[in-house]
């Protein structure tokens, strides 16, 4: 895979989300919207690799393969940006909070916070993904 691989997926991912949220589907909304940030996240990532790069180290290599918001959020060097965005937008920062709380386990779980979820990622002025798709 690659940056537009995830850029893509995490489009596809959200959209999905949207269509099962409108459909009362709210458990596979919520982790599907968590992925179309973890996707956009690793676009991120990818971002800052070059194909001639040394690979780096086997502890770091299993990081990349995350599904920790907080934890690819910090590999893709984003982290300082992003707590002065959300200090400058109490409207971003509420929806990164919203969003730290989705984890890859949800996909075992019932959810009913999928609106709340999918407003906190897709809002055009203040969510996540169109802050990360400026960054990736």
């Amino acid at each position: 895979m690659n940056r537009i691989d995830f850029q893509q997926l995490a489009d596809v991912r959200i959209d999905e989300a949207m269509v099962l949220l409108a459909q009362g589907k709210y458990d596979g909304a919520y982790y599907l919207a968590g992925y179309a940030v973890e996707c956009g996240l690793k676009a991120c990532i990818a971002r800052l690799t070059s194909q001639d790069d040394y690979p780096p180290k086997p502890k770091f290599i299993h990081d990349y393969y995350s599904h920790e918001i907080e934890k690819l959020v910090k590999i893709a060097g984003l982290t300082a940006q992003r707590d002065v965005d959300a200090a400058a937008d109490p409207d971003l920062e509420a929806n990164w909070q919203v969003v730290r709380d989705w984890t890859e386990e949800s996909r075992y779980e019932r959810r009913t916070q999928a609106q709340q979820l999918i407003a906190a990622i897709a809002d055009a002025a203040h969510g996540v993904l169109p802050w990360i798709k400026r960054r990736w």
